[in-house]
């Protein structure tokens, strides 16, 4: 299965996204939970000392990233699968400098994307947190 990026027009100036995504015979789909800068396993109700999150949005990026990836890698996916993320940022104007950690991790592949700014996220200090949906073929990985 190979996403097929759908544009109404040729775009007139470069995106960190693709306005849609024709997924044929997806089969299985494969969606990730909201992910933080937090450990993908943390205690519950949340330990203060256990979550510290970086006070840097790209480091803060890379860590969702990486615990995306964690997810990804388990069912046998790649970021070249994911064909939507949603990011939710409490600072909407570090858009920019999220996208260009993510880049480092989708290469040229291009999901479809939302952007949503949010007054607070889980624990304080968190200012990134990103689902996504991965289409993995008929048989599924």
């Amino acid at each position: 299965m190979t996403p097929e990026p759908i544009h109404p027009r040729p775009p007139q100036h470069a995106m960190p996204f693709v306005p849609g995504i024709k997924a044929r015979n997806c089969g299985t789909l494969l969606f990730l939970s909201g992910a933080t800068a937090s450990p993908l396993y943390h205690k519950h109700p949340h330990d203060p000392a256990e979550i510290t999150p970086p006070d840097d949005i790209r480091e803060q990026t890379r860590r969702v990233m990486e615990n995306l990836k964690l997810v990804l890698d388990a069912s046998g996916a790649t970021f070249r699968d994911v064909v939507k993320v949603t990011k939710f940022l409490t600072r909407m104007e570090e858009q920019d400098d999220v996208w260009a950690v993510m880049k480092e991790y989708f290469g040229d592949h291009l999901p479809t994307s939302t952007t949503v700014e949010v007054s607070s996220l889980v624990v304080p200090g968190l200012r990134l947190e990103v689902d996504m949906i991965a289409a993995l073929g008929p048989a599924g990985r």
